[in-house]
Parts: C-alpha cells; structure tokens; sequence
C-alpha cells in the first residue's frame, strides 16, 4: 500500500529587521532553497518589522491545500525567540487551522557546517590581512 502524499509547505522563519536589506538576505536564502530542492510551496516569514508574519505565511500557504508546514528557523541559537515566541505562534496557528500540520526545525546553531562557515570567514579575513600591502 502506498503512503499518500502530504502537501507540505516549508517556510524559512526570521528575526526580521528594520533595515529591509537584512530582510532580502533572508528572502535569498529561501529562493536559493527554491532552486536547490525544486520546491513548491516555500515562503519566508518574519517575527517582526518585516513582511509577511508567520500568520499570513501559513494563512496563504494553507490557501493553497498545503496540508503541513514546516518552519525552519533562520536563527543561530535557540534564544527566547525560538523558546517562548515561537511555540505560541505554532500553537496559536495549529488551533486556528485544524489539522494542519506545522512542524519547527532546529535552528542553525549545532550544524556541522556552521563552524566551517566561521573557519571560512576567519581565513577569508586573514588572507585579506596577509594580502594587504604596507602602509609607508
């Protein structure tokens, strides 16, 4: 017998900021993740100062027939954000839409790629600093 399949949404979930350049960085990520992994339903949402909130994600996502989400926090460590913000969020969500099924990833932080990054750019910076030509 075959498993059915479950539409599922995933939606890249950030701080937000009020410098709209930090918001777009953000937003890039999401459409890299689109062309990876080919997928169809995919959005970015924010906690605050930037658009749209993880409500108006799932509402239009939900919309849509998406039948689960999943929420992948784009923060580097599990801060209040992720440990009280967050789940009221998802909560306040799940009873809203009944039967949706909404599931939040690890964030970042306890990656294995995320200390290569730092390595990265600590020999980025001292290259540039080996590079660097004396001043006279």
């Amino acid at each position: 017998m075959k498993a059915a399949i479950v539409k599922t949404g995933i939606i890249v979930f950030a701080h937000g900021s009020s410098i709209e350049s930090a918001n777009e960085a953000v937003r890039a990520v999401t459409a890299q993740l689109a062309r990876a992994g080919g997928f169809e339903h995919l959005d970015t949402a924010f906690l605050e100062s930037a658009h749209p909130d993880l409500f108006n994600a799932v509402q239009e996502m939900a919309g849509q027939g998406v039948e689960r989400i999943i929420v992948v926090p784009y923060f580097l460590t599990l801060g209040i954000h992720l440990q009280r913000d967050l789940p009221r969020i998802v909560g306040d969500l799940s009873a809203r839409y009944n039967g949706l099924i909404i599931d939040v990833t690890e964030p970042l932080d306890g990656h294995p790629a995320l200390g290569k990054i730092v390595l990265e750019r600590a020999q980025e910076a001292l290259e540039c600093l080996l590079t660097r030509s004396p001043t006279a």
